[in-house]
């Protein structure tokens, strides 16, 4: 997995490329500890995500969580595969999805 970052003020853009699974969970859950200071908007762009485990849906919630409490949250470009296990999962009516 690779993450993009773009600090564009307080809105932080975030793109994924490849799986978000047990393995790479932890790396995206620090990348967004790390960025959350003075962020008043979170963008995430899923347009090269191919996978997401339950271990990814746990860092989207809690960072959906943490965003709620000081500004929003979008989920962008999300493909048909995972907008499915949004959709399975109930997170489709929890997260803002584009």
């Amino acid at each position: 997995m690779t993450i993009e970052k773009t600090l564009n003020g307080s809105e932080l853009n975030i793109a994924i490329v490849g799986r978000l699974d047990t393995t790479t969970a932890p790396q995206l859950e620090a990348t967004l500890k790390e960025s959350f200071d003075g962020i008043t908007k979170l963008t995430l762009d899923f347009a090269a995500l191919e996978y997401l485990s339950s271990a990814g849906l746990r860092v989207l919630l809690a960072a959906q969580k943490t965003m709620n409490k000081q500004g929003e949250m979008i989920i962008k470009n999300v493909n048909e595969t995972i907008n499915e296990i949004f959709e399975v999962t109930g997170f489709i009516d929890i997260l803002t999805i584009e």
